[in-house]
């Protein structure tokens, strides 16, 4: 399994927006790809900004590629995330997942 991490900040009184904005978009879009196995959503308020770590866990890099294209370490964005963003990274860390404890991945992962 395949662990994918982007981090993004918006200004902390769009914090909730844009988590609303992640349930449209980004959210929905791992969701419906076939490979996807769930995602967490991570934030936290620093410095009057919203950060956030996103990590979307996959079968495998073949099925990153069918979310991503064919370069999976390019981040990708969405219609209004120019809107939000104040800070983005423009590309992704992929890490094998090797260990996992607790409720099996995606139970629970909405």
């Amino acid at each position: 399994m395949i662990a994918r991490t982007w981090r993004g900040a918006v200004r902390a009184a769009d914090g909730d927006a844009y988590l609303d904005y992640l349930g449209r978009t980004g959210l929905p879009a791992f969701h419906s790809t076939i490979g996807n196995r769930g995602a967490a959503v991570l934030r936290r308020l620093a410095e009057g900004r919203a950060e956030f770590l996103i990590v979307s866990f996959w079968d495998s890099i073949d099925a990153v590629r069918r979310f991503a294209g064919e370069d999976e370490s390019r981040a990708r964005f969405f219609p209004e995330d120019d809107r939000f963003l104040v800070a983005r990274d423009l590309h992704v860390d992929h890490y094998d997942v090797v260990y996992t404890a607790g409720a099996p991945l995606g139970a629970g992962v909405e």
